[in-house]
């Protein structure tokens, strides 16, 4: 499937399990791209100025934090996201900038379902960790939760109707 086609199977709650670990495939960054992104999103030196960046202690031009979660929300939407009938993302919170991430990493994204919580009649909260890796190094992790539709409407266990 290229990241063009649209799915004919979409992912429910129930269909998402405790443990269950999703390959979000990977992304290339090239320095022309980190400096454009930073350019218009995080104009920092070390971000866009290759003699301010060669004097810090990168050494070089690095992409901004921002840019990483830019990333990962493309792995994830190409990957997982768009495959589910999700309602709206709740939360994101445990961001870590592990390592710097140069032009020419190639970027590995994954997800991993830690908890499914029923707490609408038609949707539960997913709770997820996500990561992305270099040559098996984590340079960025996080944890979100999204509301994603129940494939069969049950009696609600919490919250109101109107919220999320």
């Amino acid at each position: 499937m290229t990241s063009d086609e649209v799915p004919t199977q979409v992912i429910f709650a129930e269909d998402l399990a405790e443990g269950m670990t999703i390959d979000l495939g990977s992304y290339t960054l090239s320095r022309a791209a980190i400096v454009a992104f930073a350019r218009t999103w995080d104009p920092h030196p070390i971000h866009v100025d290759e003699n301010a960046a060669s004097e810090s202690h990168f050494g070089e031009v690095v992409a901004s934090g921002v840019h990483s979660l830019a990333v990962f929300q493309r792995l994830a939407v190409l990957g997982a996201f768009r495959h589910w009938s999700i309602v709206a993302g709740r939360s994101l919170r445990d961001v870590a900038f592990l390592r710097p991430v140069r032009p020419g990493m190639e970027l590995a994204g994954s997800l991993v379902v830690e908890a499914v919580t029923e707490t609408h009649a038609d949707r539960a909260l997913v709770t997820l960790q996500g990561e992305l890796t270099n040559s098996g190094q984590s340079v960025l992790s996080l944890t979100l939760e999204s509301y994603v539709r129940l494939r069969c409407s049950h009696t609600a266990t919490s919250a109101s109707p109107r919220s999320p």
